[in-house]
């Protein structure tokens, strides 16, 4: 590759996506006791083969991507930190244009406390069973971050209105913004839901209430004047842009997913009930990355056919994490909404494509680092 990119950050956390994926799939598809699933509640043995068969696959997928999710945060978390002393790091953040980028490796980091949550504790017991007192020690880490994080996201946004720019060359890798803040907020929110100790529960409601209100905020402003940047040009936009055009789905889902929990939050700790409000956040949230998920491949299907094998850039990975996204709210409406097999299978076939996707991207990538041969790809 000529160049570093923070962009790069979306390879783990698409890694870290594709991860939770079959643990999302397992906890709510299979019935089991009460809490997240654990690999003592399998009961392998009385399963029917192909239900044997797709569930210890699952697993061996969540065992090779938390693998890949860790070493490419280490990896990449490397070259970030070599390639923030230089000079080519200040020019990046200076343009309003491409600084959102900067987010990237925010949401990896963020993602790899929902991979230790999921499928990481679900292979080992002493967390499964011990997951009350990882709350604190969660909480004051999510702290943390997301200190840095409002710090960035201050930075950047200052960084907008002091700078002057083309207004009509923005692109929906714009909604880096509100997905950073909505991967924080859905941590915050999993935290609020989970804990059984009050003050940690309203600590972490609070403070994804006041992430989750600025991601909704930009994540309303920011695609308004997206589209209307679109509007008022002719044709999409370059091709280092378009896979970017999904990243609208990963937002939605986190959005949803983060009220979701904070529902469960309400009922756990006010003993609210709202099975009718989490149905219709589902639904709703779902009906609406299908026909946008539609759309957004019906805009990219020329693009597929002619340049996405020949070339390569690192905002290609942001095609991962639309496809894990889906998914991941399509096994939420499976549970809450209608258990239907077509559903069930489309899951499956999305988890497959997510899986497919990644690895061809990972050659590419080793491609451009000339760490494997085959046909020739443009690199970026």
């Amino acid at each position: 590759m000529k160049n570093f990119s923070p962009l790069l950050f979306l390879a783990s956390l698409g890694a870290g996506g594709i991860a939770v994926l079959p643990f999302s799939f397992l906890n709510y598809t299979f019935p089991h006791g009460k809490g997240l699933i654990e690999i003592g509640q399998m009961p392998y043995g009385q399963l029917a083969i192909w239900q044997e068969v797709l569930f210890r696959s699952l697993e061996g997928v969540m065992i090779l991507f938390i693998a890949l999710h860790i070493i490419l945060s280490l990896l990449f978390a490397a070259q970030l930190f070599r390639w923030m002393s230089g000079i080519d790091y200040k020019s990046f953040m200076a343009d309003p244009l491409k600084n959102a980028g900067i987010l990237s490796p925010f949401i990896s980091l963020v993602m790899t406390m929902n991979v230790m949550v999921g499928p990481l504790r679900y292979f080992i017991p002493q967390m499964a069973h011990n997951l009350q007192s990882l709350m604190m020690p969660a909480l004051v880490f999510w702290l943390l971050v997301g200190f840095f994080l409002m710090r960035m996201e201050i930075k950047l946004l200052k960084i907008s209105f002091e700078k002057s720019f083309d207004v009509n060359k923005i692109h929906f890798g714009w909604l880096l913004h509100p997905f950073a803040l909505g991967m924080y907020t859905v941590t915050g929110t999993g935290i609020a839901a989970l804990s059984t100790n009050g003050p940690i529960a309203h600590t972490a409601a609070f403070v994804s209430f006041v992430f989750g209100s600025m991601g909704l905020f930009l994540l309303i402003v920011k695609m308004v004047a997206i589209f209307k940047s679109h509007f008022a040009q002719s044709g999409l936009p370059e091709r280092q842009f378009l896979p970017s055009f999904l990243i609208v789905i990963p937002n939605i889902t986190l959005y949803a997913i983060s009220l979701f929990r904070i529902g469960h939050y309400f009922e756990n700790h006010f003993d609210a009930h709202l099975h009718l409000y989490f149905i219709a956040v589902v639904t709703i949230a779902f009906a609406f990355e299908t026909w946008y998920m539609l759309f957004g491949l019906s805009l990219l299907l020329d693009y597929f056919r002619n340049h996405f094998s020949k070339e390569y850039y690192p905002s290609q990975w942001g095609l991962v994490c639309p496809v894990v996204a889906y998914a991941v709210l399509g096994e939420f409406v499976y549970n809450l909404f209608v258990q239907s097999e077509a559903l069930y299978i489309l899951i499956i076939i999305t988890l497959i494509v997510s899986v497919v996707l990644f690895f061809s991207l990972l050659l590419k990538h080793m491609k451009c680092a000339g760490m494997a041969g085959g046909h020739h790809v443009d690199c970026e």
